[in-house]
């Protein structure tokens, strides 16, 4: 499902996805206004939601919320051209599972859909680095340290940070998925978090600060 207020802009995705995804990927549904894509989501239950935050009248988080509420198997990519870091962070606290920006290429939009449907968070570069400012400066979890994790669980977000689903995950540690499940819950709570995009992102922060160690 498209949300975004350009319809030049949503002409532009539908074409990329017809030309690119040799038909494994739909747009069943289209809308320009928050409103409009809540009650479009509710009759079409889409699998992917790439929703653009710029949005006239309507909050990015809260439309984030809507959504998912409206479509509750769904899962939202943000897609925009601009925005602060602040809405950025309130859409992935309220369920994104991702953030591309505009100038992404068609062969990564596709690529980024196919992810998330897999539920596997999905950050370009500029999406990584708006995350880590607002986890150093105010996000609630900034202060949740790898430390506390044990070596499995390291291993696990790990994999999850790079990309890859439960099933994935539990493939490459030979693990069964709801042991890795188990697993997530566990450093959700050690880590202080609620989403998976969050502890992949203090994942990377910290082993950025590691590195520049």
């Amino acid at each position: 499902m498209l949300v975004d207020g350009s319809e030049l802009m949503r002409w532009g995705i539908k074409g990329v996805v017809a030309a690119r995804a040799a038909g494994a990927i739909a747009v069943v549904a289209e809308a320009a206004t928050c409103g409009e894509a809540v009650r479009l989501a509710v009759e079409s239950q889409p699998d992917v939601i790439l929703l653009d935050l710029d949005l006239t009248g309507q909050q990015g988080g809260e439309a984030c919320r809507l959504l998912l509420q409206a479509a509750p198997n769904g899962r939202v990519i943000i897609l925009t051209s601009y925005t602060s870091d602040r809405l950025v962070y309130e859409a992935l606290t309220a369920g994104a599972l991702g953030f591309i920006t505009k100038t992404v290429s068609p062969s990564e939009l596709i690529q980024a859909i196919r992810n998330v449907a897999d539920g596997s968070p999905i950050f370009d570069g500029d999406g990584t680095d708006r995350v880590l400012r607002l986890l150093r400066s105010e996000g609630p979890a900034s202060g949740a340290p790898i430390a506390r994790l044990s070596v499995q669980e390291r291993r696990v977000l790990a994999l999850v940070a790079g990309g890859m689903t439960n099933k994935q995950v539990g493939a490459e540690l030979r693990l069964s998925r709801n042991t890795v499940k188990n697993y997530l819950v566990g450093i959700f709570e050690k880590l202080q978090v609620k989403r998976r995009a969050h502890a992949a992102a203090i994942f990377v922060q910290e082993t950025e600060s590691g590195r520049r160690a």
